[in-house]
């Protein structure tokens, strides 16, 4: 399987605004985020499909999960933090933790085109960290 662009952001191959690390996941800012704190956590190991993955890991990831999301929640205070995996845009296994201010939140588009603001996520990781 060739690496994904996550498998390079874990290695430190592509900057990333990192929020929390250890030894079995990554989580970092959505350079394209739908709400300011938009969180990817990641399997350090690579595979495609979140449900492809060891018992132990799968669970892993989703306590993680579970406590980024209290901590985005704490921090940030959305309304609330809200959870997608669809895994279309990145061959890796990805869960997206999203602060919501409103329902229709979720629903919105990624503006994949925007340029990035380093700056603002440099800010919201320090938060989050």
């Amino acid at each position: 399987m060739q690496e994904s662009i996550f498998t390079k952001i874990i290695k430190g191959e592509i900057p990333s605004h990192k929020v929390y690390e250890d030894d079995k996941v990554y989580a970092f800012l959505d350079i394209h985020p739908i709400n300011p704190g938009h969180t990817l956590l990641i399997p350090k190991k690579q595979v495609d499909h979140l449900w492809d993955l060891d018992e132990a890991d799968y669970h892993h990831i989703w306590d993680v999960a579970k406590q980024l999301a209290a901590h985005i929640q704490e921090t940030l205070e959305p309304k609330r933090v809200g959870v997608i995996v669809e895994g279309f845009g990145v061959p890796h296994a990805h869960i997206h933790l999203i602060p919501l201010i409103h329902g229709n939140d979720i629903k919105k588009h990624q503006d994949l085109e925007a340029e990035v603001d380093n700056e603002a996520l440099a800010e919201i990781a320090a938060k989050l960290q």
